[in-house]
């Protein structure tokens, strides 16, 4: 009877370790892009001053599938020569941090954007560093690609650079942060300086269809219904028994 007892523990165990292991989103993943999406217009429509230029973000999965071959380097430094089949000019924001279920795009984003207390548009200078910020709110930069890789045998460049971590690189075109020019333009209301509609303070295109990320129908669903909630409540399992062992430390480059 032990012995059935202790084989039961450890199917439970190795299943439980399968379900739960930690899963990060893939530049496929139509909610993930979604989110980066949605994270990087909402930072850009809340600018103050309001922007006279700034254009409405949308996803290109080139620019992920670029974020996501330098992410797959696991080192906390920018790409020296990132590369587009269409942009030359390509910005680029990192994320790191441990343990890869801490990992949440809101969360890093916010690090970025945060750095708007630093930055004051009257003189175009920061008081310490903001230059992640000004990339995300670059008006020009209307086309952003994300990914997010695990690094199981730590972050090259890091204090945790032995520890499983996770790295998150966001690509931007055209790139910000150039010339030393302002990030957007305040002459005249909200999106007074460009064609189209005004959304939310954003200006969008009239004659071409936003490109949206959207989820795919069939296994896309049973990821959504099924795993995504399970993935979950597992991520809250980790983080909590995590944060027993070791503090949480996040980098951003």
């Amino acid at each position: 009877m032990q012995n059935m007892v202790r084989l039961g523990l450890w199917v439970w165990i190795v299943l439980g370790s399968g379900v739960c292991s930690v899963s990060l989103p893939e530049i496929t993943d139509g909610n993930f892009a979604e989110q980066c999406v949605k994270e990087h217009n909402t930072a850009r429509s809340s600018v103050h001053p309001p922007a006279s230029d700034m254009l409405y973000m949308t996803w290109d999965g080139g620019l992920a599938a670029t974020a996501l071959a330098w992410a797959k380097q696991c080192v906390f430094e920018h790409n020296p020569n990132p590369v587009h089949p269409s942009f030359t000019s390509i910005g680029e924001n990192i994320w790191a941090g441990y343990p890869p279920s801490h990992f949440d795009v809101s969360g890093a984003i916010k690090l970025w954007v945060d750095e708007k207390q630093h930055y004051h548009y009257s003189s175009n200078t920061c008081t310490k560093v903001c230059g992640h910020y000004t990339q995300v709110v670059w008006a020009s930069s209307d086309k952003v690609g994300c990914a997010v890789q695990r690094c199981p045998n730590g972050v090259r460049k890091t204090s945790f650079d032995t520890t499983d971590g996770a790295v998150f690189v966001c690509n931007y075109a055209a790139a910000g942060n150039v010339n030393r020019r302002r990030p957007y333009q305040t002459k005249g209301d909200a999106c007074s300086g460009c064609k189209g509609r005004c959304v939310d303070r954003l200006c969008r295109s009239n004659w071409t269809q936003d490109q949206e990320p959207a989820l795919n129908s069939g296994s896309d669903y049973v990821a959504v219904v099924v795993v995504r909630p399970i993935a979950l409540i597992c991520t809250f399992i980790a983080a909590y028994a995590v944060h027993h062992h070791y503090p949480d430390i996040f980098w951003y480059e």
